[in-house]
């Protein structure tokens, strides 16, 4: 089945290689798009700690790592054919190793630092705690 405009859109978005803005209604499809986006950059190769995610809401925030753990989740317990089948509806075509993809989910959590999915109000606070002087904030 091929995909519709809507979903093509969605997963050029998707696309860790690409440059993305992502603004649209409640609903639409902006976490999930997000989270493909990461688990995309995870099959790619990237470092869980080299990855920040960063939301206005800590409910946003929650639901991003809830919805990318659960999938990552589901990736290790897959047949190889539907494993194949959802990175195919990710827009992966081609993944050299089935094993890795199973893998991302003890990786994403056993990675020192692991990975940052966080609102950028406690991003910048955390910068703040580390850098006071240069911020010009009290310690």
């Amino acid at each position: 089945m091929k995909p519709d405009a809507a979903s093509l859109r969605q997963i050029e978005a998707a696309d860790p290689t690409r440059n993305t803005w992502l603004s649209a209604n409640a609903g639409s499809g902006k976490t999930r798009v997000l989270t493909d986006r990461v688990a995309r950059l995870l099959l790619s190769g990237v470092s869980p700690q080299n990855i920040l995610c960063l939301t206005y809401t800590k409910a946003a925030a929650s639901e991003m790592q809830n919805r990318l753990f659960a999938r990552l989740g589901s990736w290790a317990m897959m047949s190889d054919g539907d494993l194949r089948k959802e990175l195919g509806k990710l827009g992966v075509s081609e993944i050299d190793d089935i094993a890795r993809a199973r893998r991302l989910f003890a990786g994403a959590i056993e990675t020192p630092g692991g990975l940052k999915i966080q609102t950028i109000h406690s991003f910048c606070a955390a910068i703040l705690r580390r850098f006071p002087l240069e911020a010009g904030v009290a310690p």
